[in-house]
């Protein structure tokens, strides 16, 4: 499929990235803190995943769709702290002591808003519930407007292996149409200090589909990327939400690329990221290929989490903050989105959760389906047959049937016993996986995602 051509209907749309499924909207207010209460203690031993939400940032970006609070107060990061010390207790308890942890992340919002000291205490107060396992991934997203080398020490000393900085894009026009200027020479320095403090593992994120982005411009941006050798970049397609999220309605979307420009960012990026050494791990992720994600990926090790890909099998999530999400068994929970309900919450010492879902089985059995193909690019009908006690030819025969339109774009390979995602249609992988998800195919279904191209 050129990238001079139009975007064929069926990829020029929204569609889910699958961090979960079912995705976030089929959380319903009927699951409460009883609900999770019962599936902590069910659980069955062993590591955690533990992400930890801090809102706060010092200025807003225009393109942004995370829960945030824009501040210049950095003294509302105090109370913040006492009510996830609150929170980081009452889990504690209901899993009955200090647990073991494989990854902790650090998301938001921007979690460099918190000082060094601020950053001390929060990893205290995590220490005295949770166990770091000797091989732990402990990670940050940071703002390289809000970092230089000596605060990139003080992770390190903290204990953080690996950094994710946000870049988006270098370009200075775009920079100043999103409200995110930033320089590469600030960037570049970050990285070269996080390598010499000894960080396994170094991410870029970037975003396509910007204001007065242009092929050309793009393609400056992913050489100069190419040039700093972060160990992985994350590279995603802007969703123009301004009815959802009151920040993007700052932007001229008479300044948003067309779908054919974009179709032709992402194509010049996959492109250019392979000749420089990256290899393709699935939707909008590369990796260098000694980097562990990329092995992962050739060794079919690949598992997808709410911070997107890794290379630790599937395991509970535990939520911190306001707005996180958790997955602990069969449940998804989610906390409150405002600070004013969060606080509430913990100060009555319950756990802050507003929302969820119990999987049955058919939501377990499309999880698995849809993160095969998300994490392998392939569907073996004997995987579903074996942990569901199903034929799959019989319960799925109207998904086969769809797929056929990805077939004829070359997406995808139907064998007689698998489905095979190709080289190409990696890039397209969550519309292919849409197929399996009956609650965006579902009458009346109006939930909103990104794009998926």
């Amino acid at each position: 499929m050129s990238a001079a051509l139009p975007l064929p209907a069926r990829l020029d749309t929204q569609g889910p990235r699958y961090t979960s499924y079912p995705t976030a909207d089929r959380f319903g207010d009927g699951f409460g803190q009883t609900d999770l209460l019962r599936a902590l203690h069910e659980r069955k031993p062993a590591p955690l995943s533990v992400y930890v939400h801090i809102p706060f940032c010092e200025s807003v970006c225009y393109y942004c769709a995370c829960n945030k609070v824009i501040t210049k107060h950095h003294e509302r990061a105090t109370p913040y702290l006492d009510a996830l010390g609150t929170e980081i207790g009452l889990y504690h308890k209901a899993l009955g002591g200090r647990q073991p942890v494989t990854q902790m992340h650090f998301g938001g919002g921007t979690p460099t808003f918190l000082s060094d000291e601020e950053l001390t205490r929060l990893m205290g107060m995590l220490a005295e519930a949770f166990d770091y396992t000797d091989d732990a991934e402990v990670s940050i997203e940071v703002d390289p407007r809000t970092a230089d080398p000596g605060r990139l020490a003080h992770l390190r000393r903290l204990g953080f292996n690996r950094l994710s900085f946000g870049v988006q894009d270098f370009d200075p026009d775009v920079q100043q149409a999103v409200h995110r200027v930033q320089s590469y020479e600030s960037v570049e320095a970050l990285i070269v200090s996080a390598r010499e403090l000894g960080f396994v593992s170094t991410n870029v994120d970037l975003i396509y589909g910007l204001p007065k982005q242009t092929a050309e411009s793009f393609a400056r941006t992913i050489a100069q990327v190419s040039a700093l050798r972060p160990d992985r970049i994350a590279l995603y397609a802007y969703a123009h939400l301004p009815e959802r999220f009151k920040p993007q309605r700052r932007i001229n979307a008479d300044e948003l690329p067309d779908a054919a420009s974009r179709l032709q960012m992402l194509r010049s990026a996959i492109e250019s990221f392979g000749e420089q050494g990256y290899d393709a791990i699935g939707m909008d992720h590369f990796a260098l290929s000694t980097d562990s994600l990329a092995v992962a990926k050739r060794e079919g090790r690949l598992h997808r989490n709410f911070q997107g890909y890794s290379t630790r099998p599937d395991c509970d999530l535990v939520g911190l903050g306001v707005s996180a999400i958790g997955r602990i068994g069969p449940t998804y929970s989610q906390n409150a989105k405002t600070l004013a309900e969060y606080h509430e919450a913990v100060d009555r010492a319950e756990l802050p959760v507003i929302k969820g879902l119990w999987l049955d089985a058919d939501d377990l059995m499309r999880r698995d389906a849809i993160m095969a193909l998300m994490c392998r690019g392939r569907l073996e009908h004997a995987e579903i047959e074996r942990a569901h006690g199903v034929v799959f030819a019989e319960r799925f025969a109207a998904e086969l049937t769809q797929m056929q339109a990805f077939v004829d774009m070359g997406l995808v390979t139907l064998e007689p016993r698998a489905i095979q995602v190709s080289p190409d249609g990696w890039n397209f992988v969550r519309a292919v996986a849409m197929v399996f998800d009956k609650y965006v195919r579902a009458p009346g279904s109006t939930a909103r995602f990104s794009r998926i191209a």
